[in-house]
Protein backbone atom coordinates (compact mmCIF):
# COMPACT_ATOMS: atom_id res chain seq x y z
CA UNK A 1 0.00 0.00 0.00
CA UNK A 2 1.51 3.85 -1.13
CA UNK A 3 2.33 6.05 1.81
CA UNK A 4 -0.37 8.06 0.61
CA UNK A 5 -4.30 7.49 0.72
CA UNK A 6 -5.74 8.73 -2.89
CA UNK A 7 -9.21 10.18 -2.61
CA UNK A 8 -10.76 7.13 -3.80
CA UNK A 9 -9.58 4.86 -0.88
CA UNK A 10 -12.41 4.96 1.39
CA UNK A 11 -15.01 3.82 -1.01
CA UNK A 12 -12.29 1.52 -2.47
CA UNK A 13 -14.61 -1.67 -1.55
CA UNK A 14 -17.76 -0.51 -3.54
CA UNK A 15 -15.29 0.90 -6.77
CA UNK A 16 -13.69 -2.81 -7.12
CA UNK A 17 -17.39 -4.45 -6.89
CA UNK A 18 -18.67 -1.66 -9.72
CA UNK A 19 -15.44 -2.85 -11.49
CA UNK A 20 -16.12 -6.40 -11.19
CA UNK A 21 -20.10 -5.64 -12.68
CA UNK A 22 -18.46 -4.19 -15.27
CA UNK A 23 -16.27 -6.83 -15.83
CA UNK A 24 -19.30 -9.48 -15.87
CA UNK A 25 -21.29 -6.79 -18.37
CA UNK A 26 -17.94 -7.15 -20.54
CA UNK A 27 -18.18 -10.84 -20.52
CA UNK A 28 -21.44 -10.57 -21.48
CA UNK A 29 -20.62 -8.87 -24.45
CA UNK A 30 -18.48 -11.52 -25.34
CA UNK A 31 -20.77 -14.11 -25.13
CA UNK A 32 -23.13 -12.36 -27.28
CA UNK A 33 -20.46 -12.07 -29.73
CA UNK A 34 -19.30 -15.61 -29.65
CA UNK A 35 -23.51 -16.37 -30.33
CA UNK A 36 -24.16 -14.30 -32.76
CA UNK A 37 -26.59 -11.82 -31.18
CA UNK A 38 -27.67 -9.04 -33.45
CA UNK A 39 -25.91 -6.30 -33.91
CA UNK A 40 -28.01 -3.45 -31.98
CA UNK A 41 -28.40 -5.60 -29.19
CA UNK A 42 -24.42 -6.03 -28.65
CA UNK A 43 -24.24 -2.26 -29.56
CA UNK A 44 -26.76 -1.56 -26.83
CA UNK A 45 -24.74 -3.32 -24.22
CA UNK A 46 -21.43 -1.67 -25.19
CA UNK A 47 -22.78 1.57 -24.83
CA UNK A 48 -24.03 0.31 -21.02
CA UNK A 49 -20.42 -0.58 -20.49
CA UNK A 50 -19.01 2.61 -21.74
CA UNK A 51 -21.82 4.70 -19.31
CA UNK A 52 -21.08 2.84 -16.68
CA UNK A 53 -16.95 3.27 -16.95
CA UNK A 54 -17.67 6.76 -17.46
CA UNK A 55 -20.02 6.75 -14.02
CA UNK A 56 -16.94 5.09 -12.68
CA UNK A 57 -14.56 7.60 -13.81
CA UNK A 58 -16.75 10.81 -13.30
CA UNK A 59 -16.53 9.38 -9.27
CA UNK A 60 -12.78 8.91 -9.52
CA UNK A 61 -12.47 12.19 -10.71
CA UNK A 62 -14.55 14.07 -7.83
CA UNK A 63 -12.41 12.29 -5.44
CA UNK A 64 -9.47 13.56 -7.13
CA UNK A 65 -10.67 17.17 -6.94
CA UNK A 66 -11.71 17.13 -3.47
CA UNK A 67 -9.47 15.38 -1.62
CA UNK A 68 -6.08 15.41 -3.56
CA UNK A 69 -6.37 18.78 -5.48
CA UNK A 70 -8.18 20.38 -2.45
CA UNK A 71 -5.40 19.26 -0.14
CA UNK A 72 -2.67 20.19 -2.47
CA UNK A 73 -4.16 23.81 -2.80
CA UNK A 74 -4.93 23.46 1.19
CA UNK A 75 -1.72 22.64 1.73
CA UNK A 76 0.10 26.24 1.17
CA UNK A 77 3.11 24.20 -1.10
CA UNK A 78 2.60 26.27 -4.65
CA UNK A 79 4.46 23.90 -6.29
CA UNK A 80 2.63 20.71 -5.25
CA UNK A 81 -1.11 22.79 -5.76
CA UNK A 82 0.60 23.82 -9.21
CA UNK A 83 1.60 20.19 -10.04
CA UNK A 84 -2.05 18.70 -8.70
CA UNK A 85 -3.83 21.06 -10.67
CA UNK A 86 -1.74 20.27 -14.13
CA UNK A 87 -2.34 16.34 -13.36
CA UNK A 88 -6.00 17.66 -12.91
CA UNK A 89 -6.25 19.39 -16.04
CA UNK A 90 -4.72 16.79 -18.35
CA UNK A 91 -6.66 14.02 -16.89
CA UNK A 92 -9.77 16.01 -17.50
CA UNK A 93 -8.18 16.38 -21.14
CA UNK A 94 -7.75 12.91 -21.65
CA UNK A 95 -11.16 11.77 -20.62
CA UNK A 96 -12.62 14.65 -22.79
CA UNK A 97 -10.90 13.10 -25.71
CA UNK A 98 -12.63 9.96 -25.34
CA UNK A 99 -15.81 11.34 -25.91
Amino acid sequence: MSEHAHGYSADKEALVRRLHRIEGQVRGIERMVDEDRYCIDVLTQIAAVNTALESLAFRILDDHVNHCVAGALASGDQHEAEAKTSELLAAVRRFARTR
